[in-house]
């Protein structure tokens, strides 16, 4: 009985574990099912980070900053990582340290595009005019 429950832990941890974020590659539909005759429920903007929750041969179920969860077609999704600024603004510094020069403001919902953990609770990020920092990872969600 123990091994069974001790299995069955392993095998959900490394479920979410697998997690993985993708970005949205062009403004796509998101549904309320895997069908195009499914409710539409919007339309979500490039770059939008998502969550990958269960990736069947052409759609996947993803979930957003927000925790709802959406269908989209496979074909409209780009590993690209992209986190968005979930805080009213963020400073972006020049270096992973609060006393850093900084790079820009970030405001709320913001898309960056995700260069790697930097460690210590930040995130390298590079905005769309190319200017590049770090961003505290509690401030944006994708990561």
């Amino acid at each position: 009985m123990k091994f069974s429950a001790a299995l069955l832990l392993f095998v959900v941890s490394q479920t979410a574990a697998a997690f993985e974020y993708v970005s949205v590659a062009e403004p796509a539909i998101l549904y309320d099912a895997n069908s195009l005759k499914a409710n539409k429920l919007f339309v979500a903007t490039r770059y939008l980070p998502l969550e990958q929750v269960v990736v069947l041969e052409n759609w996947v179920k993803v979930r957003d900053s927000g925790g709802k969860i959406f269908w989209i077609e496979k074909r409209n999704l780009s590993s690209k990582r992209y986190v968005v600024v979930t805080t009213e603004t963020s400073t972006v510094r020049t270096n992973w340290d609060d006393s850093a020069t900084v790079a820009f403001i970030a405001p709320r919902q913001l898309g960056l595009e995700w260069l790697g953990n930097a460690g210590a609770g930040w995130v390298k990020v590079r905005h769309r005019d190319s200017t590049t920092g770090y961003v505290k990872s509690n401030d944006v969600w994708g990561d």
